[in-house]
């Protein structure tokens, strides 16, 4: 798994830069973020744009499980995959994302999965499915939590472009699985323990 992406880290100074000029953009704990391994990257989920915020400082490939409906919409659907996304039905039981996942996590890449599986419609953070962390146990991969804060003021929803408005994106250390417990329990504690970490920072 190469630990490089060229034509991101070309293009990275300037999205951050517009960025920071836009949404006022601050980025914490950058260095908890691991630069090589297989890790599960499980943010909030506030906007459509957070893929991409989330991925500027991460200085490695990145792959998104993102909701299928999504590679629907003209352009769009090419545009994200691209950018590594692909796609799962959050509505059911989805063996050849899940097969994917395994596949990524298994060769060391990191997985971004949003353990909300939609967007909140009030800024606050809704309850985890548990896809992503049964998949951490079982792989015995760690769960890098991440908090965004502002993206929901920054890009209400139902709005068609996002406004000037300050977002923060805190990056915790990366949780482990209880190895004291079986596999279920085990992804029930490691989701809320990140559940807990992404909380813990929220106005």
């Amino acid at each position: 798994m190469r630990s490089r992406t060229p034509l991101l880290d070309l293009f990275r100074p300037a999205v951050y830069a517009v960025c920071r000029a836009y949404f006022r953009l601050e980025l914490r704990g950058t260095e908890h973020i691991p630069p090589e391994g297989g890790i599960v990257i499980t943010p909030n989920h506030q906007t459509y744009a957070d893929p991409p915020l989330v991925t500027i400082p991460v200085r490695r490939p990145v792959y998104y499980m993102a909701w299928s409906r999504l590679f629907e919409v003209p352009v769009f659907g090419r545009f994200i995959r691209l950018l590594r996304a692909f796609p799962v039905d959050i509505d059911s039981r989805d063996a050849r994302a899940t097969r994917e996942a395994i596949r990524l996590l298994q060769d060391g890449a990191a997985l971004m999965i949003f353990p909300e599986g939609e967007r909140t419609t009030d800024g606050r953070v809704q309850r985890f499915k548990p896809g992503a962390f049964r998949l951490a146990v079982s792989l015995g991969v760690p769960v890098l939590p991440v908090t965004i804060v502002g993206g929901d003021r920054a890009w209400p929803p139902g709005k068609v472009l996002p406004r000037p408005a300050p977002i923060t994106i805190t990056y915790h250390p990366a949780l482990h699985a209880d190895p004291a417990l079986d596999a279920r329990a085990a992804a029930r504690d490691l989701a809320a323990r990140t559940h807990a970490a992404i909380v813990s920072v929220m106005d």
